[in-house]
């Protein structure tokens, strides 16, 4: 793999291409080009947008992603993670279009800045519940947008939040439209069975296409009128729209910058698990933080021609590795598949029935769900359930954004207290069997402890979560030994809390006339406290290798005490 900080996948592919892998690479592109087209559609619409801005998206991001990515096989685009979120900034009335344009902009800057800084490997400590949470969140969110569509409820302007649609939903339901529903659900069954007949061929393109046929011919010879994207969209233009360039002010960009954040970090998780997944199946080994390079120039640039945020599709990219796909120009014909499609074919978009695309969105959320997942999850200890859960409400309660913040703080929470409850500290009396010990000699027999003298261990990270535990140990004591030696032979690390606390120690210590020794110090840990100035204050002598070096230390305060 290239370390360098630009080094695109497609670049060092091209070194050794040869016929055949452009032959393969022209049938995949080809295949998941006409598989990207009614997803794209589908992800604008519902993203609160057009149907040719969410094909852009995947023409002029698909493009970036495989150009500029570190994966080999990633097919970039429009995703429905992104829907919920896009949808709430288009709808406000505040922010509007001009707002997700700044929104994506910045996204993409983050990325590229994650990627640069080389901070790929950080997105995958995100909790596992989390993900799955705010995914599965993400799936019902979706699943609910689409239920007026697919029954063609007479609904008016529906309300942003979860709960208030399904008010409305259930107010509504006496003006169900039979033959929407049944197109909606034929559509559904089409999705769902064409696999069965034929992996490679998408259910979803089957179904577009029969749907609108069989749509045009009862709009246009009976009494009935299925509702399409021309009727709600208009004349579908095929131009690609001028360059835009945003009003980037000061109070635009702090409004939007917590959901830029959680663009990014989303954009960042599902790329990167693509990418993952990809490499799993096709025995690759990607560059996470060049792929994030790639994904944020294709965010920054997709806005400038009114696209959305775009990201590694599993799907797309599972469907180009399953034709034959194996370097980057797959994706890059991909999208000129796309393009030439919309260029060509994009009027016919228009007789588009909106109950079939919504069949192809609740297919999108079904395997989106990861249903399987989530119950499997919900057999994990209470701390992951609590997170899985509380992120899924959140999500599809209140927004994403705060789903991820209050997700990740209380898995943060979470994990400081199961690390809290990892350290143990405990006082050893008498004597000390060095049977049992890694950092003490060898001998036959036990090492007593010295009268007047009190041996405390450490067993565990030193930090701000277990720091009191310790004060409060002392404390119970409630005594005034001549030494203390503190064993810190299992302790991986310590942070500035525990050092401000054995400071404290040592100042009150010292008042009460008891000296510390501190046995068993790592390397690491002894670098921290040198360089705080800890060793100073205690004195390099007082801080030993091992126990028997401690016990001869304390051994010797004691009778120059005594003397």
């Amino acid at each position: 793999m290239n370390h360098s900080v630009f080094a695109p996948r497609l670049f060092s592919e091209l070194r050794h291409y040869n016929k055949e892998k452009l032959a393969a690479d022209l049938m995949a592109g080809l295949i998941v080009g006409i598989v990207a087209l009614p997803l794209a559609i589908a992800f604008g619409i519902a993203s609160g947008v057009s149907p040719s801005q969410g094909i852009l998206t995947a023409i002029i991001g698909g493009f970036i992603v495989s150009a500029l990515g570190g994966s080999r096989v990633q097919i970039g685009g429009p995703t429905g993670a992104f829907i919920v979120i896009i949808y709430g900034i288009v709808s406000n009335p505040q922010l509007g279009l001009s707002g997700l344009m700044i929104a994506t902009m910045l996204a993409g800057i983050f990325l590229i800045v994650l990627g640069v800084c080389r901070l790929g490997t950080i997105i995958k400590f995100i909790p596992y519940p989390i993900v799955v949470g705010f995914t599965s969140g993400i799936a019902v969110t979706i699943f609910t947008t689409q239920i007026k569509d697919l029954f063609g409820l007479q609904t008016g302007k529906l309300p942003g939040d979860f709960l208030s649609k399904w008010g409305i939903y259930f107010q509504h339901f006496d003006t169900i439209d039979w033959m929407t529903t049944l197109i909606g659900l034929l559509s559904i069954v089409v999705i769902a069975l064409t696999p069965k007949v034929s992996k490679k061929i998408p259910g979803s393109l089957v179904a577009i296409v029969l749907m609108t046929i069989g749509v045009y011919f009862l709009n246009a010879h009976t009494a009935y009128h299925v509702t399409t994207i021309g009727d709600q969209f208009g004349e579908i233009k095929a131009a690609i729209p001028d360059l835009q360039v945003p009003n980037l002010s000061w109070e635009n960009v702090k409004s939007l910058f917590p959901t830029a954040m959680v663009i990014a970090v989303l954009g960042a998780i599902e790329s990167l698990l693509s990418a993952t997944v990809a490499d799993g199946v096709c025995g690759d080994h990607h560059n996470s933080n060049q792929e994030l390079i790639g994904q944020g120039v294709a965010n920054l640039c997709t806005p400038l021609f009114g696209g959305i945020p775009c990201t590694g599709a599993i799907a797309r990219t599972m469907t180009n590795i399953n034709n034959g796909g194996r370097t980057p120009v797959a994706g890059i014909v991909h999208a000129l598949v796309l393009l030439v499609i919309f260029l060509v074919l994009m009027p016919l978009a228009a007789y588009i029935p909106m109950s079939c695309l919504a069949g192809v969105l609740i297919i999108v959320s079904y395997n989106m769900s990861g249903w399987r997942t989530f119950a499997q999850l919900m057999k994990n200890p209470k701390s992951d359930v609590i997170v899985l859960l509380i992120t899924f409400f959140l999500t599809v309660i209140f927004d994403l954004t705060v789903a991820i913040e209050v997700g990740l703080l209380i898995a943060c929470l979470l994990f400081m207290k199961r690390m809290a409850e990892t350290t143990q500290i405990k006082v050893i009396a008498d004597e000390i069997d060095p049977n049992d010990e890694t950092d003490a000699e060898v001998h036959e027999e036990h090492l007593i402890i010295p009268k007047g003298v009190e041996v405390y261990e450490i067993n565990g990270p030193y930090f701000f979560g277990i720091a009191n535990k310790f004060e409060e140990l002392m404390a119970a004591m409630d005594d005034h030994p001549k030494v203390r030696v503190i064993r810190m032979r299992r302790v991986p690390f310590i942070d500035s809390t525990g050092i401000h606390n054995l400071q404290n120690l040592c100042e009150m210590s010292h008042r009460e006339g008891t000296h510390i020794v501190l046995s068993g110090v790592t390397p690491n840990v002894y670098n921290v406290l040198e360089h705080n100035g800890f060793c100073h204050l205690l004195g390099k002598d007082h801080i030993c290798p091992n126990i028997n070096v401690a016990l001869d230390r304390a051994a010797a305060i004691m009778k120059r005490k005594i003397d």
